[in-house]
């Protein structure tokens, strides 16, 4: 099995370094992909890429050990890398465990064949990357001011960065997206397609459906962040709800899922997202087909939870 998972990643690291970081050969550098330690199923693959849309940074792609280069794979592209694989790495010790997960779901036949694109957050920038931009235009420059003063205070930092998660979207969509369609065996169809993250990432995967439904066919929210900021306000879900109410419909979008524990951060969101679904329902969404909403008591703000209910919004997903 070590043979074929060396030979695999010598393989992808042979295209791989064939790819420019972007659509124009010409003026953007080769990427070349390293593999690298961390994960206990599968092979995790790194690139340093250049972006025109946001500061440069790694992508990591993880492909499962039934990956042989022949097959498609469904796309799913995933928040906060840093946090995803290697507890040894993250700052409290935790991890999604997305590929041992996967790899287990897929020895038991429960989900289609998964590549995961691992998208990295930009630390102190990473709520102004990840706070939805079109809503946030709409709020009031003074409450704004003061929400955003907080989360950069949050962070660590004395400076406000300006919300860009229209950049972030369009670094995804026009940058990493096309080096993974061209470099593995994947599939391109929005049926197949996913994107997901947690609190600040759900909300980001809810605002990147609703802006590319032609190229994200689901968005798995877990614990999404409704307001905003670190304490319950109504400004910032009343602009969500609204943008929820114009894009995230059947008629653009295919599937979400949101779901939400009830302890640490968790706490807040229930009437938050009891909302959300009020207005799902209004746009015609069905339970059980084309959304869901799921509650977990005692499930905290944290990687550990996200990791204990991870099966399930990826059956939601790529469930055969």
């Amino acid at each position: 099995m070590r043979v074929l998972v060396l030979l695999i990643s010598n393989l992808l690291l042979w295209s791989c370094m064939q790819a420019p970081a972007g659509g124009n050969a010409e003026n953007k550098p080769l990427v070349s992909f390293d593999t690298v330690s961390g994960v206990s199923s599968g092979t995790l693959l790194r690139a340093q890429i250049e972006s025109e849309f946001i500061s440069d940074r790694p992508i990591d792609i993880w492909v499962p050990t039934t990956y042989d280069g022949k097959r498609k794979h469904a796309v799913l592209c995933m928040y906060d890398a840093q946090m995803l694989f290697d507890g040894n790495s993250t700052w409290n010790g935790q991890e999604w465990r997305v590929d041992e997960i996967i790899d287990s779901l897929l020895g038991k036949k429960a989900i289609i064949p998964t590549v995961v694109v691992a998208l990295y957050n930009g630390g102190q920038k990473r709520n102004f990357e990840y706070f939805p931009q079109k809503p946030a235009e709409k709020l009031q420059g003074t409450f704004s001011d003061s929400v955003m003063n907080e989360i950069a205070k949050r962070y660590g930092s004395d400076t406000i960065f300006a919300v860009n998660s229209d950049a972030y979207l369009k670094y995804v969509t026009n940058e990493v997206l096309p080096i993974v369609w061209e470099n593995f065996k994947v599939y391109k169809e929005p049926s197949v397609t996913a994107i997901m993250g947690s609190s600040m990432g759900g909300l980001m995967s809810m605002y990147a459906i609703g802006e590319y439904p032609d190229i994200f066919g689901t968005a798995l929210c877990m614990s999404t962040h409704w307001p905003g900021g670190f304490a319950p306000n109504e400004e910032i879900p009343t602009v969500f709800n609204a943008y929820v109410k114009q894009n995230i419909i059947p008629e653009r979008v295919g599937k979400i899922y949101f779901d939400y524990g009830t302890e640490t951060l968790d706490a807040m969101y229930e009437p938050f997202q009891n909302n959300i679904n009020v207005v799902l329902e209004e746009n015609g969404f069905v339970v059980g087909e084309n959304w869901t909403t799921e509650k977990f008591p005692g499930a905290a703000h944290d990687e550990k939870s996200w990791a204990a209910r991870l099966h399930i919004p990826l059956i939601f997903a790529f469930g055969k």
